[in-house]
């Protein structure tokens, strides 16, 4: 199951909406044949494992391990489950159910009523963790959450700007950090800022220092005050703006109504559940990452630390907890926050 979960994690930033799912054949205790769900449209885990098998007769004195129970609908693929009981697979561990309403242990029954041996909850812990924003996205009925922001070291995430100022960043934390943040864009489905922070950094919210696809970018913009030269309207990304008002939007540029009188977050949660938005990563300044966490709507936090001191500005946000993960970036650290 280790080694279905390495597999699985291949398909990082490319699966969305579909989970990231990792399959090993096993036969005498010799791996015969493996695979993982490369990308979404494309064959599922099993099956790239199946027909990864030079000995097709072996299948039927084999193990089939999986991290995801193998699912029973017509999708964009036909049902792992029925290809399984066609290849006579006698045994399959997995590692835990699928959410998923087509699935959620049909998948594990059309199995077990086809004789097979199936065992659920090997590494379920870790196999949870793996497609923590899928589950969370079905049994929440939301995006999976990631606030992220970078702070110095006496706290502090922004000197005090004027307008004149505006434009550009005030960067805090390294080169290497910024690709690890560049990264964890191609593995999440959108990105979003509120006005402020789009207006004093003009940012891109693209993944130019890694290899992969850029996230939809998100902006709240109340009374559309921001100038259509910003990096953010550039086409170059599907953009949505949040906005009070009515608006006819153009190419990879949508204007969404929201009453922003009424509980903004939850209508912006539940509009981007519509659109099978999976994962939402909230880079913006104190205001909108501050409302997220008041009104507990996230699920990790990625705080980096820039080895600089402010000594006044604009404070880091605050969160419940100590971190569960750290790693380093030369002299920049970055901390993990899960809300449990």
């Amino acid at each position: 199951m280790h080694r279905c979960l390495d597999l699985a994690r291949l398909g990082a930033g490319v699966t969305a909406p579909n989970p990231m799912v990792g399959s090993v054949i096993v036969h005498e205790g010799k791996i015969i044949g493996e695979g993982f769900h490369q990308r979404f449209g494309e064959a599922h885990a099993e099956v790239n494992a199946i027909n990864s098998v030079k000995d097709e007769d072996l299948l039927q004195k084999s193990t089939l391990y999986v991290n995801l129970e193998p699912c029973a609908h017509y999708g964009k693929t036909p049902p792992c489950a029925k290809l399984i009981i066609e290849k006579k697979i006698p045994r399959v561990i997995i590692g835990t159910v699928d959410p998923f309403a087509k699935v959620s242990g049909r998948g594990i029954q059309m199995l077990r009523e086809a004789g097979i041996d199936v065992t659920v909850g090997v590494l379920s812990e870790e196999c949870n963790q793996l497609n923590r924003r899928f589950f969370t996205f079905y049994q929440k009925k939301r995006p999976y959450i990631i606030l992220k922001w970078a702070q110095t070291l006496d706290g502090y995430i922004d000197i005090l700007r004027e307008p004149e100022s505006y434009g550009h960043p005030v960067w805090i934390t390294n080169y290497l950090s910024k690709v690890s943040v560049h990264r964890l864009r191609t593995e999440e489905t959108a990105i979003m800022i509120g006005t402020n922070t789009a207006e004093k950094d003009n940012p891109s919210l693209t993944a130019r220092e890694w290899t992969g696809d850029s996230p939809m970018r998100i902006v709240l913009d109340r009374d559309l005050r921001l100038r259509n030269t910003l990096k953010i309207f550039d086409d170059s990304v599907h953009t949505l703006v949040f906005t009070k008002r009515y608006l006819t939007g153009k190419k990879n540029l949508e204007y969404v109504h929201i009453d922003y009188e009424g509980k903004v977050i939850q209508q912006i949660l539940d509009e981007l559940y519509q659109r099978n938005v999976q994962s939402l990563i909230v880079e913006g300044g104190r205001k909108l990452l501050d409302s997220f966490i008041l009104q507990s709507h996230w699920d990790e936090a990625h705080v980096y630390i820039g080895n600089k001191f402010f000594g006044n500005g604009v404070k880091a946000p605050s969160l419940p907890g100590k971190p569960k993960e750290e790693d380093a970036f030369d002299e920049s650290r970055l901390y993990v926050f899960y809300n449990r």
